[in-house]
């Protein structure tokens, strides 16, 4: 009679053998979908490569690259269980810091990091300009104000100078 008992024990036990790997297959199936979808394809361009290549994450070609295969596969983990697009990049800034962020949050610094590029020119351009402007301004002064000299003060400048003034000849 022990027989017939320890068939029925192998016979549970490659029951359970069966359901462990069907569970198996559909968690890798799971995976894999997980892989394919656009969500993750959209989440692995927000992020960057940690590996030193400066490459996005989805983009990363660099040969043999461990850090770039454990990313996206724990990308795709939280893709599978459906975690938020806030909450999954938050994990992975508490994991490797803000930099693993392609495009860093625009608030505090970052938003002036991103604005100067473009204010900074456009403000130089303006101060050129107005610079530019208040010299043609001066200069037009200058010339207007020599055009006004009176003929008496002429007439003493070339007396002092030694010079003769136009018309008078001592023949």
């Amino acid at each position: 009679m022990t027989r017939p008992r320890s068939n029925f024990r192998r016979i549970r036990a490659n029951r359970a053998a069966i359901a462990a790997g069907i569970l198996l297959l559909l968690s890798a199936a799971a995976r894999a979908h997980a892989q394919d979808s656009p969500r993750s394809k959209d989440l692995s361009l927000k992020l960057m490569c940690v590996c030193g290549c400066n490459q996005i994450l989805g983009q990363c070609n660099h040969i043999g690259c461990s850090y770039s295969h454990e990313m996206l596969r724990e990308l795709d983990e939280r893709v599978a269980r459906s975690e938020p697009d806030d909450l999954t990049l938050q994990a992975f800034v508490q994991e490797y810091g803000p930099t693993v962020l392609a495009e860093p949050p625009a608030k505090g610094f970052n938003r002036a990091a991103w604005l100067m590029p473009v204010v900074v020119p456009m403000f130089s351009l303006y101060l050129v300009w107005e610079v530019v402007r208040r010299w043609r301004r001066r200069g037009a002064i200058a010339a207007a104000s020599a055009r006004k000299v009176s003929p008496e003060l002429l007439a003493r400048a070339q007396r002092e100078s030694g010079a003769e003034a136009p018309g008078d000849s001592h023949e």
